[in-house]
């Protein structure tokens, strides 16, 4: 599936891209969804089933939210055991006091900020990947470390 493992290449290709509407973290006892609701990402944890579903629906169905999120999805396949691009883009998010929920798919990361600075975690995310291209050297190189030649 060639997906990406390389910190500098993933900074550099992650392309984020914000998703339209307001996305809210709910929770419902039992294992199954409630009828009109399609969450976009579901979360089974012992005390119930976490949704993270569009704002709209969450109303429709009359579930409780605190928190309204804007999704940004990191536009490079990742490979599940790449090292660094969480702490990476969590460090630079928190580096301008935004929280971030980040959530792991097969092909992509996603990211759950606060909707109001929606648009400023995506300039920072925007900017960070243009400092992995402009770095242009592998995170061992970059420390110093020259991997072997093969």
């Amino acid at each position: 599936m060639n997906a990406e493992r390389d910190l500098t290449r993933l900074l550099a290709g992650m392309r984020p891209e914000l998703a339209p509407g307001r996305y809210v973290f709910t929770t419902v006892a039992g294992p199954a969804v409630p009828a009109g609701v399609a969450p976009v990402v579901t979360v089974a944890e012992r005390e119930g089933l976490t949704l993270v579903v569009r704002q709209e629906e969450a109303d429709a169905a009359a579930l409780a939210y605190d928190y309204a999120a804007g999704w940004i999805t990191l536009r490079i396949h990742s490979a599940l055991d790449a090292v660094g691009l969480t702490a990476a883009v969590a460090g630079a998010l928190a580096g301008a006091g935004l929280s971030c929920n980040v959530v792991a798919g097969f092909h992509h990361d996603h990211l759950f900020v606060e909707h109001a600075r929606a648009q400023e975690a995506l300039a920072v995310l925007e900017r960070l990947a243009k400092e992995g291209a402009a770095l242009g050297v592998t995170p061992r190189e970059a420390k110093g470390v020259t991997p072997p030649q093969s």
